[in-house]
């Protein structure tokens, strides 16, 4: 983002986009180039790298890099969506690493699909306490290291774009440093110093979205339920259900502008460990917080997106949310409801896939946020 943002002060518009143009060639590989000037019926893949520089105060400056792989399975045609799997790798001055990949793989006429998450880091977290009037004095550092495996395979029931499907979850967290004497460590709850959670993870999907990454339409929807138990290994004995509905609309008839919307839930149900509960904050949703701002059993949180173009490689966006999370369904009130606001840059690096990066600047009731990341939030 820093290359783009020092281009976008040269002043002639011809001269920016040229080297634009060579800077994003540079940082993207086409690994199967020669197969495709043999066969034109091939995809051509993608892999566009990007250099990463954070900083929060939580996990000091990191620094790495970030990969998004854009391709399709032999076989697939222009029915089936570009298959994705970003990676990004971090390394903090404070010696603390993150590994990240989602992936979403679409088989050939979309009739299967392997969606999934894949996570290994050591990385420092923040701990209020439970509930949803924790106070900000409370704030305490905790570093654990975690290990998770999500990979879930879904089969078309032959109706458009509605999946139906199943998949392990692995969800290690160790090493769990908590203040001698401090909140964390005098605490009862269950997996305050690690846990397992293995389970069996029961899953329906509902997408009609026209781009995975950067829908201009459509409709998304994921409901999953999974099963925890100690027979598998895990620590706890618990059920945790999850829902991510997003919803995508042009006001206009220009697609230059975009409304997006979302609507979350996090139900846990037995004896969820610690970092199993309804976290609220992130990069993605109720961006303002930090991840875990406000935690307890079930969480709920909805969010707005206005998204406008305002040239080929430039847009801005605004977002507003709103969440809470609460010990018990009946539990919620608008008064625990917690605002979150902000606006963005985007600046594109793939047109034909329509793949922004994307810098976020989001305000909750306590403190100011930034986040520089590939992709959209939702």
């Amino acid at each position: 983002m820093l290359f783009a943002v020092m281009i976008f002060l040269l002043p002639r518009v011809d001269v920016k986009a040229q080297i634009l143009d060579k800077l994003i060639d540079v940082l993207t590989v086409y690994p199967n180039q020669k197969a495709v000037s043999k066969d034109s019926t091939l995809y051509p893949a993608k892999m566009i790298f990007t250099p990463v520089v954070s900083y929060a105060p939580e996990t000091s400056l990191s620094f790495g890099l970030g990969m998004k792989g854009l391709f399709k399975l032999r076989g697939s045609g222009p029915e089936t969506r570009t298959s994705n799997i970003p990676l990004t790798v971090q390394y903090s001055i404070e010696n603390k690493y993150f590994f990240f990949s989602g992936f979403d793989i679409f088989f050939p006429q979309e009739k299967y699909r392997l969606s999934g998450n894949v996570r290994i880091q050591s990385f420092p977290s923040l701990y209020f306490g439970i509930g949803q009037d924790t106070p900000k004095s409370n704030e305490e550092k905790f570093p654990y290291s975690q290990v998770l495996l999500e990979p879930i395979f879904l089969k078309n029931l032959f109706i458009p774009n509605f999946f139906l499907g199943s998949g392990i979850r692995y969800n290690h967290i160790s090493s769990i440093k908590a203040e001698p004497g401090g909140l964390l460590d005098m605490s009862e709850q269950s997996g305050a110093k690690g846990s397992t959670s293995v389970g069996l993870q029961l899953a329906l999907m509902y997408d009609s979205r026209d781009n995975v990454l950067n829908a201009n339409g459509g409709l998304y929807l994921e409901l999953t339920h999974g099963f925890y138990d100690n027979i598998l290994g895990g620590t706890q004995k618990f059920q945790l259900t999850r829902l991510d509905t997003r919803y995508y609309i042009q006001p206009f008839k220009k697609p230059s502008s975009i409304l997006a919307f979302q609507v979350v839930a996090h139900v846990t149900g037995g004896n969820p460990p610690l970092l199993e509960l309804g976290r609220l904050g992130g990069n993605e949703i109720m961006r303002g917080y930090f991840e875990g701002r406000y935690t307890d059993r079930h969480l709920f949180a909805t969010q707005v997106e206005w998204r406008q173009k305002l040239n080929y490689r430039w847009g801005l966006v605004a977002f507003a949310g709103l969440g809470g999370v609460a010990s018990t369904l009946d539990d919620f009130k608008m008064k625990n409801v917690r605002p979150s606001v902000g606006l963005g840059i985007r600046f594109l690096v793939d047109p034909e896939e329509n793949l922004n990066l994307r810098l976020d600047f989001g305000l909750g009731q306590e403190k100011f946020s930034y986040y520089l990341k590939i992709a959209e939030a939702f």
